[in-house]
């Protein structure tokens, strides 16, 4: 039933897929490459909370993007808005413009599920669905319709190869992927992301319950897949921003003391280069240099 209902949101999409499609002219910068997000003076709210204020930057293609920052400054909520998963969340509201590949992401036609196939999440919780590994990856491609077996095995041996999967799962296709450990399920599940084919991979700390192996496999993973997407990536480990990203983003807390409440806002954006070795702003420099929290 589920996925008869997914198949009917599919059909009801394709006519607003095109509105996503990749423009003739996409938004290009002399230096930096095709502009994938454009997002300006943008404040996203929780009912009448603004969770965060006025977020400018612009993500490219083909980079690693880290978001940085202490816990409560929104960049989870920023990752978040990048393929309208806080749509899910009653009273959430995004105020500014955000632009994928110049269109506008929250266009009154354009589908949040269209959103999503291209812009895909992998979360910071491992979630295999309580299926055979092979049943998992193919679920996304036969959810759009993909039936034909050898079609459906040549998706899930290759997403599960990007994955850097195959090896350790290939004669154990059958079998239950709740069954696999933390890092294997968190690699089943980018593979379940890949598996669709998306244009954007996002990552809200994919390796904060991971092991130090684990997490140096799923590192490796994005240094190798970054040449075919574009990955944006939530991490409260700064040594791993510096491993991984080629461009940072320090978000911060303004408190206002009237009324206790707290919002995001964006401190810095550059190369992480530029952010880890010689940061503009003080409070960028006290957070890397581990002197504020």
């Amino acid at each position: 039933m589920e996925e008869q209902q997914d198949q009917l949101n599919v059909q009801q999409d394709q006519e607003v897929l095109p509105k996503l499609a990749v423009p003739d002219t996409a938004p290009r910068d002399t230096f930096n490459g095709t502009a994938i997000f454009d997002v300006s003076n943008t404040s996203i709210y929780y009912g009448s909370f603004r969770a965060v204020t006025d977020v400018s930057l612009t993500v490219y293609e083909n980079e690693i993007t880290a978001f940085i920052g202490p816990s409560g400054c929104g960049k989870t909520t920023v990752l978040r808005s990048l393929n309208r998963m806080n749509d899910l969340i009653a009273g959430a509201r995004v105020e500014g413009d955000i632009r994928y590949r110049g269109v506008p992401l929250y266009g009154k036609d354009v589908s949040p599920i269209a959103v999503r196939r291209r812009i895909g999440m992998v979360f910071q919780k491992a979630n295999p669905f309580p299926k055979s590994v092979y049943d998992n990856v193919a679920y996304g491609p036969r959810i759009n319709g993909i039936r034909n077996k050898g079609k459906l095995d040549e998706i899930v041996e290759r997403s599960l190869k990007q994955a850097a999967l195959w090896d350790e799962v290939k004669d154990r296709l059958n079998k239950s992927g709740l069954g696999l450990s933390g890092g294997q399920a968190q690699r089943l599940c980018i593979a379940r992301t890949l598996a669709v084919e998306p244009d954007v991979v996002l990552m809200d700390e994919p390796c904060s319950a991971l092991d130090p192996i684990a997490t140096g496999r799923i590192e490796d993973l994005m240094h190798e897949i970054k040449s075919r997407y574009t990955i944006v990536i939530v991490t409260h480990n700064m040594q791993q921003a510096t491993r991984v990203s080629d461009r940072t983003a320090f978000y911060s807390v303004l408190r206002d003391e009237k009324s206790d409440t707290r919002t995001g806002v964006l401190v810095e954006y550059g190369s992480t280069a530029q952010i880890f070795g010689d940061p503009q702003d003080s409070r960028t420099q006290a957070y890397v240099t581990g002197r504020m929290g």
